[in-house]
């Protein structure tokens, strides 16, 4: 394997799991992370980001 990615961990959205290197296709997984277990906060993580998004959002208006 070669790319950007292919050395890091993904967080598959479809089975939960953690994931090292392309596994699974894309469209079923976040990331890439530098550590397991910054995947395993992927949901978290997407969380987070999303609520600050719409925070930004509602703040620009």
């Amino acid at each position: 394997m070669s790319g950007e990615g292919a050395e890091s961990y993904w967080y598959n959205m479809k089975t939960g799991e953690v994931e090292f290197g392309f596994e699974s296709p894309s469209i079923d997984r976040v990331g890439p992370f530098d550590t397991r277990e910054a995947a395993e906060h992927a949901l978290d993580t997407l969380r987070a980001n999303s609520d600050k998004w719409t925070a930004d959002e509602q703040n620009n208006a």
